[in-house]
């Protein structure tokens, strides 16, 4: 029978791609994961389906479930012999209570391991460009709890060796204790005017810098009004931003991208904003779902070898397709077909069978492969095209027009996706969101379904960046006209659109 046993997996500072491969690897394997409040849900993203999650995040005064009952509901999870994966924003044993859970383990007889995070104390600085240490400026630095233990009598910390011995200070949950962390200092003998900062956010999007000084950091606190989480840097290095400074410089840095696609491919388009700084909310207009019945694309398949051409539109048309050819207990060596795909990203799963697409149009869209293909097509052939149970009437009227026999099974079907319309209605509407992005012309009136009445309205507020022509016209016919075309139809050409725009402005 499965031991139970316990991971403490440090999350990292919050950009969730600093991670390790071991902690992913944890998640992967979890029965029941405990996470925190700093750890980016997208990590989720790598558990089981039918993984437990338990949310145990901690604000300050606020705390879902007391550090005791989450340290007992260790034990029980792992007596209940699963595997479970505690997940900590940070490092476990860098002030993230990762100790008392590991004695409590430990109390009770069950295995555990740790699993280092990247701690926030030298990441935060480093994605502000403020390096901990630096030759010539700082040989040492300490991490400091600005938040102790409340129910010490007093504190243990010991500010008139810590105040003037080591070069750079990072206080950790401090920023609520400003006043009195900043006043030791002063009381100990570091001048008030040695540079500092409060780094909030840190590694993320949002984050937000405020370089001071130590007499002046809580007063600054105060006017931005700047809350947790934040961390709190002293001492020289702090200089080194105006040269260092590298996160926030990025093109699309801070602002708010709205991502409109099937959740299961939203993350292309995600990752690849994201290394410009944007922030993206994934926000899926559509879901992708089988079709409520697979019967005709399973009739075309088991008479697959009498088709002369397989047509595919999409990424999803090629994988719902070599899905149900795999449950006919088939593979691509039944395929006698030639085959065309639209678009580099098509053409490249099709790779992932073993297919080299015979064709790719230069434009990548219906009318494309029509002209690609008009001289291959002779009265009487065959052409199967599976793909979404809506699309353009286009592409099987004008290959029937060319005389040839076309079949359109649905592989699968978009719907509707899940997003709350009504909170993104009003992030829409307050301005909160920067760009809108369109990757077909389902995630538009989808998208507008989701947001009702005002939909189109709501999403002119924001600027527009459309994936090609056809998701532009379906734009313009709501009253919504695009910022940004992509000229090559595909998410690397729309973020090489959306970049460009950015350049020019």
């Amino acid at each position: 029978m499965k031991q139970g046993i316990v991971y403490l997996v440090g999350a990292g500072p919050g950009d969730y791609g600093l991670i390790s491969i071991k902690a992913i690897e944890c998640i992967k394997e979890a029965d029941t994961i405990i996470y925190d409040r700093l750890a980016d849900d997208r990590l989720l993203d790598n558990a089981r389906s039918n993984v437990e999650l338990i949310y145990v995040g901690k604000a300050s005064s606020d705390h879902t479930m007391r550090q005791e009952d989450i340290n007992q509901l260790l034990v029980d999870k792992a007596k209940e012999n699963k595997i479970v994966v505690r997940l900590k924003g940070g490092d476990p044993f860098v002030f993230g209570r990762g100790g008392e859970e590991a004695l409590k383990l430990l109390e009770n007889n069950v295995p555990f391991e740790v699993v280092p995070g990247i701690t926030s104390a030298i990441s935060v600085p480093a994605y502000a460009g403020i390096p901990v240490t630096h030759r010539g400026i700082a040989t040492s630095f300490a991490v400091i709890t600005g938040h102790e233990d409340p129910t010490k009598a007093e504190s243990t910390i010991k500010w008139d060796k810590l105040a003037t011995a080591v070069d750079t200070l990072v206080f950790l949950m401090g920023v609520e204790n400003l006043p009195y962390i900043t006043g030791k200092l002063i009381e100990h003998g570091r001048p008030a005017d040695t540079p500092a900062a409060v780094i909030r956010w840190g590694t993320k999007p949002e984050q937000e810098v405020l370089v001071t000084t130590v007499g002046q950091a809580a007063h600054d606190v105060a006017v931005r009004g700047l809350k947790p989480p934040a961390i709190f840097i002293v001492g020289h290095v702090v200089t080194l931003r105006d040269k260092l400074a590298w996160f926030d410089n990025k093109l699309l840095f801070g602002k708010k991208v709205l991502v409109t696609r099937a959740r299961e491919q939203a993350s292309a388009l995600t990752d690849g904003l994201a290394k410009l700084g944007a922030d993206c909310i994934e926000a899926p207009a559509i879901k992708i779902v089988p079709p409520e019945s697979y019967g005709p694309l399973d009739e075309a398949i088991a008479n697959i070898k009498e088709y002369d051409w397989l047509i595919f539109t999409s990424v999803n048309g090629v994988e719902h397709f070599f899905s149900r050819l795999a449950a006919a207990g088939l593979d691509t060596r039944a395929i006698a077909a030639k085959v065309a795909a639209i678009g580099s990203q098509t053409a490249n799963c099709l790779k992932n069978y073993g297919i080299t697409a015979d064709i790719v149009p230069a434009e990548f869209r219906a009318e494309g492969i029509i002209e690609a293909m008009e001289s291959y097509i002779k009265p009487g052939m065959k052409v199967l095209i599976p793909r979404a149970l809506v699309a353009r009437d286009i592409l099987p009227v004008k290959l029937t027009e060319l005389g040839a026999i076309v079949n359109v099974p649905p592989s699968y079907r978009t719907l509707v996706g899940d997003t709350d319309g009504r909170e993104l209605a009003a992030k829409l509407d307050k301005g909160e969101i920067e760009l809108v992005t369109f990757t077909s012309s389902s995630t538009v009136t989808n998208l507008l379904s989701l947001l009702g009445d005002e939909g189109a309205r709501l999403v002119t507020k924001a600027k527009v960046a459309c994936i090609g022509p056809i998701t532009a016209e379906t734009c313009l016919t709501h009253g919504i006209n695009p910022d940004v075309i992509a000229e090559e139809y595909t998410i690397k050409g729309l973020i090489e659109a959306i970049t460009a725009m950015y350049r020019e402005e």
